[in-house]
């Protein structure tokens, strides 16, 4: 039987320095929602280093899924999930609650609108004080915090043009009309940054 594992080079180096970031900033149990889990190389990581929590994984792929279910199945662990499939765009999502959401590497390699849904999606479903947390490149200032990610912007736009690096401050807008507050943001290796964006207490600004 074939292996249906994706093994992500970029997981295998980042996901140290992110699980030591997260330590911390997630709830000590509950359920971590992970949107757009890829290879599910982070999810089970993630499962191994947080007993107390019950981590959902997450991708809209089939190949996706099935890696992640693998890698799921080769552990054994017992607090992860059977991953859904879940399109961060959609309106809804198959998931009615959630005590954190956690998405890697994703809206840098999506439509802006998979951005805008995310943010969305995590305020229907986060308790007041729940982290939405983002890891991924940023501009900030309207510029590039390297040339080495103005290069890989460069190249996700020629890819397709609805991709790229995006601006931290487009992004805290749209969570703050959500109801989240102001981001902590924590620099990490490869000039990428962890953004935590924590649910405010009482429904968006604009429903107020």
């Amino acid at each position: 039987m074939a292996d249906a594992r994706r093994f992500a080079p970029a997981a295998a180096r980042n996901r140290g320095p992110i699980l030591e970031a997260l330590r911390g900033r997630l709830p000590a149990s509950g359920l971590l929602l992970e949107v757009a889990s890829g290879s599910g190389e982070h999810a089970v990581h993630l499962a191994a280093a947080f007993p107390a929590l019950t981590i959902q994984p997450s991708d809209p792929d089939p190949d996706a899924r099935a890696s992640i279910a693998a890698w799921a199945a080769e552990t054994g662990l017992p607090n992860i999930r059977p991953p859904l499939a879940l399109d961060a765009a959609a309106a809804a999502w198959p998931v009615a609650r959630a005590d954190a959401v956690l998405c890697i590497n994703m809206i840098h390699i999506a439509p802006w609108q998979a951005c805008e849904g995310l943010v969305r999606g995590a305020a229907r479903l986060l308790p007041p004080d729940g982290p939405l947390v983002l890891y991924g490149p940023f501009r900030r200032g309207g510029a590039h915090t390297a040339p080495s990610n103005a290069a890989f912007d460069d190249s996700l736009r020629a890819q397709d043009p609805r991709w790229g690096v995006r601006d931290l401050e487009a992004v805290a807008a749209l969570a703050a009309a959500e109801g989240f507050a102001a981001p902590e943001v924590v620099p990490m290796p490869a000039n990428n940054l962890i953004v935590v964006f924590r649910r405010l207490d009482g429904p968006p600004p604009a429903l107020r």
